[in-house]
Order: structure tokens, then C-alpha cells, then sequence
């Protein structure tokens, strides 16, 4: 970034950061829909591929339009480069396969996503690659759980779905007095609530599917860390192996950004006026939302972000009857596992997001038969109640 680009705040990151205009002087980033990419001679086609050249090659790996989406993500995050992918998982993969190898171990919160826990569990084990999962916040599991050969602690904060709240910069500190990195997933928070690299994380993942585009549009991944890390080892599994974000789902990314610090301020406001609606429902056992006085890490979140966020779930009285009977009798809000949509939707994590999970994992998470997720979008809050009231009645 340029001296004049240091200086911007957050929302001016958000809408100019990374555009480079062509000679054509269009004012909204254009969208490159190549393969590949023309060389004026030999020579710079040699330079361009050995990396003596910057430029671009071939859209597996260099592409304009996506690396200025990476470019934006970057300096909102406040890392040095970011690299994009096809999706959330894959950009979990690709830092597995570009920063650990056979005989490694990780440390793992249990309150993380249904399909990282698979991942870890069923498929770097193949290669290896151990995990260990502990709770969020119980720090001192954290420290019992490192070994000699520990290279990685990762972890979701806020938590899916109970949005539990960790001590970003305490589990840095930690992470680093063991020669292991910090990698935090933001994609409920992202960079217009929460930056975990100031905090001392090494490196952040998001899910650009979510609240980066923020409609429910498109698929993508990205992780923003330092140049050595990202720019060359996470970078290097995707020229290598290919999971590349299309240059178009980048360009909806780009909109999105654009309009992220908005729309998280408003996400976060309906939020809290749903959650606090629901704790007065005498069906709803228990809500779990950052906002609440009642949340347990009220106050790390209140210190750690600028906003809670959009995510609120609860557990309701009847197990998965009666989660299920709310989730059927909602009109308005969309019944799909997805979330960071401008529209609300509502899932029953147990046998979604976290289906795969064993009982016992599922119960070691928190994550009961009763539990409700609900991603809030920018709907009118007094429409939204009604619509749950028909199942809470």
C-alpha cells in the first residue's frame, strides 16, 4: 500500500483498497474471465513463470480481479498478503498442506465448524497429522494439550454455533512460547468487528461464502497472514494443486466488501434485539449470544471486538421435536444451514452443520438435540419475532 493508503480507515479499505484501474479508466473493478494470460516475448514468459517478473501467468494462480479482492481482504485484515481460494475448506486445506507435514500435531478448539472437525480427524490423520481438541476457553487444556511436535492452534471466535468468545491474544502468546502458530477463523466477526492479527494471530481464514459477500451469492476462501507464511507456503499449494477462486465470484467478493462495515453494524444490531426478545420467551431454555450480559465471555468480546456479530442460537424445550416443530413453522425466515446472508436463515446444527459429528463429539461441544442457530440478517426485527413466535407458542 501507498503512504496515502496506510492512512485510510476501514471502511475506505473497504471500497478502494487493492483497485488498480486499467488504461480503459473504468470506475467499478472489472472482471478478468481468462485462462491465460498473453506474453510479449519469450523471455518475459520465462521471467514471469521463474518469479524473477511479477505479473500474471495463468488464472489457476494469478488473476487480476482476484488479487485485488485479495489485495482489499489484506488491508482490512492488516496482514501482509492474502491468497484466495475456491471455498472456506479449501483454505483450511491448503494451510494444512502448505504449513504442517507428516508427524505433526495440532490443537484444536471443539467448538469448530462439523466439516473442519472431519478434516482434521478423518483425513490428515491418513497422512499423519494428529489433532488434539480441547475447549475453547479452558486455556490450561490448551497447555496440556501441546506436545514437542505441536506446529498449529486453531480456532473459531466467535464459535459455531454457541459463540463462545476466545482470548485471541492470550492464546497467541501461548501458541508462540511453543514455536506453533495461531490461525483464527473470522468469518462470523470478520475484519469490520475483529482483527486477530494485531492481536497476534499468524494467520486468518475466512469463508468468503458468508458475511464477504453477504447475499449468499458464491463460494470462496481466503486466509491473509504475513508474506512468508501466505505469500509463499499457502500460496504455493494453490499454484500448485489448483484450488483457485473464479475471477467472477471474486468480483461479487470485491461488491460485498464494499458494503461489509454496513451491513455488520446493522447485522449486529438486529442481533442483539433478537437475542435480547428471546431470552424472554418461555420456551427458549438458553440463548447464547456475545451482546448479552449473559454470555459468559460478555466482556472479552465487548474488549476484543467492535460488535458482536449476527450469529444467535438458542435451545428450546422438546430436544430435536421441538426444534424441529420451530424450524417448521417459520414463512419468512429461509430454512438452509448457510449464514452471513442479508436474509435470515435457521438450521438445527445437530443434524446439519454438525451432523457428522458423533453424539458424544456433538455433546462435548455443547451442541444438544434442542439447539437452534439463527443467522440473523437485515430483515425488520418485529417481522422476524413473529416469525418465530408461530413455533414458540
Amino acid at each position: 500500500m501507498s503512504h496515502d493508503e496506510e492512512q485510510w480507515g476501514p471502511a475506505t479499505r473497504a471500497v478502494r483498497a487493492g483497485q488498480v484501474r486499467t488504461s480503459e479508466g473504468e470506475h467499478a473493478e472489472p472482471i478478468f474471465p481468462t485462462s491465460s494470460f498473453a506474453f510479449k516475448s519469450a523471455a518475459e514468459a520465462a521471467a514471469r513463470f521463474s518469479g524473477e517478473s511479477p505479473g500474471n501467468i495463468y488464472s489457476r494462480f494469478t488473476n487480476p480481479t482476484v488479487r485485488t479482492f485479495e489485495q482489499r481482504l489484506a488491508a482490512l485484515e492488516g496482514g501482509e498478503r492474502c491468497v484466495a481460494f475456491a471455498s472456506g475448506m479449501a483454505a483450511i486445506l491448503a494451510i494444512c498442506l502448505g504449513l504442517l507435514r507428516s508427524g505433526d500435531h495440532i490443537v484444536a478448539s471443539r467448538s469448530i465448524f462439523g466439516t473442519t472437525v472431519m478434516l482434521f480427524q478423518n483425513y490428515l490423520a491418513r497422512f499423519g497429522v494428529e489433532t488434539s481438541f480441547v475447549p475453547l476457553t479452558a486455556y490450561d487444556a490448551w497447555e496440556r494439550a501441546v506436545r514437542p511436535n505441536t506446529r498449529l492452534f486453531f480456532v473459531e471466535t466467535p464459535s459455531n454455533p454457541l459463540t463462545e468468545v476466545a482470548d485471541i491474544a492470550r492464546l497467541a502468546k501461548l501458541a508462540h512460547a511453543h514455536k506453533a502458530l495461531l490461525a483464527v477463523d473470522n468469518c462470523f466477526c470478520t475484519p469490520a468487528l475483529q482483527l486477530p492479527i494485531p492481536l497476534g494471530a499468524d494467520l486468518v481464514i475466512h469463508s468468503a461464502t458468508k458475511y464477504l459477500d453477504g447475499q449468499g451469492r458464491c463460494v470462496g476462501g481466503a486466509v491473509v497472514g504475513s508474506e512468508t507464511l501466505v505469500g509463499k507456503e499457502i500460496f504455493g499449494v494453490l499454484r500448485t494443486a489448483g484450488p483457485s477462486m473464479s475471477p467472477f465470484n471474486a468480483w461479487v467478493f470485491l461488491k460485498g466488501l464494499e458494503t461489509l462495515p454496513l451491513r455488520m453494524k446493522a447485522h449486529s444490531e438486529n442481533a442483539l434485539e433478537l437475542a435480547l426478545w428471546l431470552e424472554r420467551q418461555p420456551r427458549v431454555k438458553r440463548v447464547y449470544f456475545p451482546g448479552l450480559a449473559s454470555h459468559p465471555q460478555h466482556a472479552l468480546a465487548r474488549r476484543q471486538q467492535t460488535g458482536f456479530g449476527g450469529i444467535v442460537s438458542f435451545e428450546v424445550e422438546g430436544g430435536k421435536d421441538g426444534a424441529w416443530r420451530l424450524i417448521d413453522s417459520t414463512r419468512l425466515i429461509s430454512i438452509t444451514a448457510n449464514l452471513g446472508d442479508t436474509k435470515t436463515t435457521i438450521t438445527h446444527p445437530a443434524t446439519t452443520t454438525h451432523g457428522r459429528l458423533t453424539p458424544e463429539q456433538r455433546a462435548e461441544a455443547g451442541i444438544s438435540d434442542g439447539l437452534v442457530r439463527v443467522s440473523v440478517g437485515l430483515e425488520d426485527v418485529e417481522d422476524l419475532q413473529r416469525d418465530l413466535a408461530r413455533g414458540l407458542g
